[in-house]
């Protein structure tokens, strides 16, 4: 089984001077957990949710309200990027990405090929298909006529 068998390839993306306000809204407008950062359509990083809580000041931390939306609408997101990021292509093993999941300790692998970014498997892919595989497992073998 292949990366390109099982990768999401509807991907949001953002550029690497989109603010930190860009990304906080598309965290909290969709179930998204992971963005790759591109500059032009070269992979350049990667923004997890983490980051974002990590980066961000809480709003109890004492911060004007005008000073914490000024960090938020002027700091890009090049500045708490992971930098070139793990990546797989589309032709890699589902078992080399998963190795690389689960060894790095990472929740996603963007899919790159020729330099473009064509999708991202996730830990959440992963799960699927693993429940998937456990699903047929389980199934009662089908008897064949003689």
């Amino acid at each position: 089984m292949l990366v390109r068998d099982f990768m999401t390839t509807e991907i949001t993306t953002l550029q690497e001077d989109a603010s930190l306000l860009d990304a906080t809204l598309i965290f909290a407008r969709s179930s998204l957990r992971h963005l790759p950062i591109l500059n032009g359509k070269q992979l350049v990083g990667i923004v997890t949710e983490r980051d974002l809580k990590h980066y961000t000041p809480s709003v109890l931390s004492g911060i004007s309200p005008e000073a914490y939306n000024q960090l938020m609408e002027t700091t890009p997101l090049a500045k708490i990027m992971t930098r070139d990021p793990v990546t797989v292509g589309p032709d890699s093993s589902l078992v080399d990405a998963g190795q690389i999941l689960y060894d790095q300790r990472i929740g996603c692998l963007p899919v790159v090929e020729a330099g473009e970014l064509k999708g991202i498997i996730t830990t959440t892919d992963m799960l699927k298909l693993l429940i998937r595989l456990l699903q047929d497992q389980s199934k009662p073998p089908v008897k064949l006529a003689s």
